[in-house]
């Protein structure tokens, strides 16, 4: 009786104890105090699907399918003559149709994080402040012209997948909103 009563003890012991262990591992790592009051002073804004032409020698070749996300100043934000998103879809238009930013011909030499610059210069540079600190790429795909003329004319082929564009570094463009921010986003 005493022994069974001693492994029961010890049984919780070890099982407290896993749990006391398991509990101090899994705590949130502490975050310095600059990048709390940089992080409460932006706001993540979800970006729209937009599709954008690929034009070479005068006619359309293809469509990027792109998605991107935003943290921006909630200053910035607040100070802008209309709505961050349609100035963010117009915007990326201008830099983007006609750019040789993705050569789909050669996605060797596409760099992910000198896009996300380029996008994030070119909409401050609209926005005529630092209104955008972060570009978050959540999509980023390319479909040709005859994948559009397919499925537009409903033919019974398999479909294709989009093909993703990864960098020259092998990165695929796929960045996520951290989730606080997603449910943040989405009350707006």
């Amino acid at each position: 009786m005493l022994k069974l009563i001693l492994t029961g003890v010890w049984v919780c012991a070890v099982t407290l104890g896993s749990v006391y262990f398991s509990m101090q591992s899994a705590s949130a790592p502490a975050v310095p105090d600059g990048e709390a009051a940089r992080r409460a002073s932006e706001q993540y804004v979800p970006g729209e699907m937009i599709t954008i032409p690929v034009i070479r020698e005068g006619s359309v070749q293809g469509y990027f399918l792109t998605k991107l996300s935003f943290s921006a100043t909630k200053e910035g934000i607040n100070n802008l003559r209309a709505p961050l998103r349609q100035m963010v879809t117009d915007e990326l238009y201008d830099l983007l149709v006609g750019s040789k930013f993705i050569d789909v011909a050669d996605t060797g030499t596409f760099d992910l994080p000198t896009f996300k610059t380029t996008v994030k210069d070119g909409l401050n540079k609209k926005l005529g402040d630092e209104v955008i600190t972060e570009v978050l790429v959540e999509q980023l795909e390319y479909l040709t012209k005859d994948d559009v003329k397919r499925v537009a004319n409903s033919q019974n082929v398999p479909r294709q997948k989009p093909v993703p564009i990864v960098d020259k570094n092998g990165n695929v463009a796929s960045d996520r909103l951290p989730e606080g921010a997603v449910k943040a986003s989405s009350t707006h």
